[in-house]
């Protein structure tokens, strides 16, 4: 089952996804300061982001919806195709390690 997210209908839909990637890196996380807050009037209202840049650091930021831009479906294509590359490679690699040890066991 899939989750899913209720939002108010007095607040705009937000622009980015959970888990989707952009040049600002993968969105973890958001929320919504809305209008009329405290927050919202010292921040801004709307939508902001969390986002991981770099997925091999703990480093994360913080964006309003207006600082993030989408990958174009080209780059979006380059990023996912070289992540499946590196992860077949880890398969290849992880069958070799299988192989050696399942002789190991057949000479023992």
């Amino acid at each position: 089952m899939q989750p899913t997210l209720s939002i108010p209908q007095h607040w705009a839909y937000p622009r980015f996804a959970l888990d989707q990637r952009t040049e600002q890196g993968l969105i973890l996380g958001l929320y919504h300061y809305p209008s009329g807050t405290e927050l919202a009037e010292q921040f801004g209202d709307g939508w902001r982001y969390v986002l991981m840049p770099n997925k091999n650091s703990d480093e994360i930021s913080y964006l309003q919806e207006s600082q993030i831009q989408p990958l174009s479906p080209q780059e979006l294509f380059s990023e996912i195709t070289a992540e499946i590359e590196l992860y077949q490679q880890q398969i290849v690699i992880l069958q070799q390690q299988l192989v050696v040890l399942t002789r190991g066991f057949t000479n023992a």
